[in-house]
């Protein structure tokens, strides 16, 4: 049978994240770094089917499934979560047929940026996004560390955390930070995570003023992370790590800007750089000095 890309059912995302998986740790085995993926529950995926099917494609022969991308957009930004092909299937135009599909979207949605963060030294993607009109603009590293170890080398922060209620008020002040920071509005995503009880959201306020905001996963991951001025930067940082060192996860990790001082203090703090990955996008947008990115599908 001749390929087959199609919208995705809701029942086909396990599948489709279970290629996710291979495909990822194919890739990262090639390059020396082992494998770093695990299967997990595609709640975000799920979640974006639901908000926007025309971003969630499959690509299949003879019933298999050897393709899958997803894309999400928030006002003028479209941003491309995940695009894999199944190990052994490269080369074959597969990738493609599912990137014209995903910037269909793009152009449906009347989306005017486009991004996505992928590895750095998948140079075969790089060159595809090139092709079309995405430039690599920022390097993003993964920075992780054993929770105790990192709690010894642990500073205090200036900032207070309180939680993130999810009232009008709070999403108003969201919704300030991300246009300040990424230049739209992230609600909806805010809201996916505040309704994810294994993850902790938090205002970061300095004397009585927000500064910015911070999402906490039980496994210890830090972000999305996001400040309204950059000198606020080390700080916030410094009170995240704290929040997730308090915690009982054993490693913490982040995702962390090239541009973005947070990085400094990661290294200070015994951080090792885990994965090396780069933002692409058609346009230079967002200030990367002010933002952590969660991981490279929500951005």
């Amino acid at each position: 049978m001749s390929l087959v890309v199609r919208p995705v059912c809701a029942h086909e995302l396990a599948g489709a994240e279970e290629l996710v998986v291979r495909s990822i740790n194919d890739l990262t085995v090639r390059h020396g770094f082992g494998p770093i993926a695990a299967s997990r529950s595609p709640d975000f995926q799920a979640f974006c089917l639901q908000d926007d099917p025309r971003g969630v494609w499959l690509a299949e022969e003879d019933s298999e499934i050897v393709g899958f991308a997803l894309s999400w957009v928030c006002g003028r930004l479209w941003f491309l979560a995940e695009l894999f092909v199944a190990p052994g299937r490269q080369g074959q135009g597969i990738g493609n047929e599912l990137l014209d599909r995903t910037m269909l979207h793009a152009s449906k949605a009347g989306a005017t940026e486009q991004s996505l963060i992928t590895f750095a030294f998948n140079v075969v993607s790089q060159g595809l996004y090139v092709r079309h009109g995405l430039f690599p603009r920022v390097p993003i590293h993964l920075c992780s560390a054993e929770r105790e170890s990192l709690m010894r080398h642990a500073q205090g922060s200036a900032l207070r955390a309180t939680p993130i209620r999810g009232t009008a008020d709070d999403y108003k002040m969201l919704r300030q930070l991300d246009v300040a920071t990424l230049g739209v509005s992230r609600e909806k995503h805010h809201r996916y995570l505040l309704g994810d009880p294994r993850t902790e959201g938090v205002f970061l306020e300095d004397g009585g003023e927000c500064a910015g905001y911070a999402y906490i996963a039980a496994t210890g991951h830090i972000g999305p992370l996001a400040v309204m001025h950059a000198h606020a930067m080390p700080d916030a940082f410094r009170a995240a790590l704290l929040i997730a060192g308090a915690g009982h996860a054993k490693q913490i990790s982040v995702f962390v800007p090239g541009t973005n001082n947070a990085l400094a203090i990661a290294a200070s703090q015994g951080m090792r750089f885990a994965l090396p990955m780069v933002l692409m996008s058609t346009r230079d947008f967002g200030d990367w000095t002010r933002y952590l990115p969660r991981n490279p599908g929500f951005m």
